[in-house]
């Protein structure tokens, strides 16, 4: 009887993959926050989500030449934000304290689905070897 990844685990590992990527942007804003005219960028978990959902268990290859590169249509979960606090002429809309809070934030919620996904490993490990091992 084979295992299926996707029933085990589900949607964890897009919303691991999601959260990975989310860290990645808020760390550019941060690094960009003295960057005249840099305007703060976000990933909406919620749409990159149901985006993962849709495609879970659709081949990701192409098919044909003409077929669009699915890296071409990955990432648009990534917009620009709305600034919070009014333009301070350089046109800069980065607000650092915004930018740490949401790397913490994100953070723990990428331990809570890393530790959910152990949870899931040592399971399927003790179910298929019969050991807490």
């Amino acid at each position: 009887m084979a295992i299926s990844f996707e029933k085990a685990f589900g949607i964890h590992p897009h919303a691991l993959m999601i959260r990975e990527k989310r860290a990645e942007v808020l760390a550019e804003n941060i690094a960009n926050a003295d960057t005249p005219g840099y305007k703060a960028k976000d990933v909406d978990f919620q749409q990159a989500l149901q985006l993962a959902k849709s495609r879970q268990g659709q081949s990701a290859s192409r098919t044909h030449d003409q077929h669009f590169h699915i890296a071409s249509t990955m990432h648009k979960d990534t917009q620009f934000r709305n600034p919070d606090q009014p333009d301070t002429g350089d046109g800069n809309s980065v607000d650092i304290h915004r930018e740490r809070n949401a790397i913490m934030q994100n953070s723990l919620e990428y331990q809570t689905t890393l530790t959910f996904l152990n949870s899931r490993i040592s399971g399927l490990k003790k179910a298929l070897t019969g050991t807490g091992q």
